[in-house]
């Protein structure tokens, strides 16, 4: 059994402010913890833009306060977002999260990540393993 509280995690190698400063995530569970997902609770700034790409990964995501907008680069279309939402990145969208409030939401990830993943020029994790 694991339990963690996001206090535990709060200024550790598993809390990671992105380098623009736009977003915030506390990785709570990750792929050493064997689970075969990975949850992390990302917090996202208002009034920024955030292009994601994972390619490598399907992403499920629930909004748990905030407001803003989800928008599919790859279909064209803009969905709101408000808390008790979900949108699960099943076909490996490119997309843009763009919050009109600071919005707090939970991620989880198949696989799961390591928790040294970096985005990069394309917003992609790259598909990294436990030894």
């Amino acid at each position: 059994m694991i339990v963690r509280t996001i206090d535990e995690i709060t200024d550790t190698e598993r809390d990671v402010i992105s380098s623009d400063q736009q977003w915030r995530s506390k990785r709570i569970v990750l792929a050493n913890d064997k689970v075969g997902f990975s949850v992390h609770e990302t917090t996202l700034k208002a009034g920024t833009v955030n292009d994601f790409w994972y390619a490598n990964h399907i992403e499920a995501v629930f909004i748990t306060s905030g407001e803003g907008e989800l928008y599919d680069k790859d279909n064209d279309v803009t969905y709101q977002l408000k808390p008790g939402s979900i949108y699960v990145l099943n076909g490996n969208e490119k997309h843009q999260l763009r919050p009109t409030t600071e919005i707090t939401c939970v991620c989880v990830f198949n696989p799961p990540v390591t928790g040294r993943e970096v985005h990069d020029e394309n917003g992609v994790y790259p598909l990294v393993t436990e030894d």
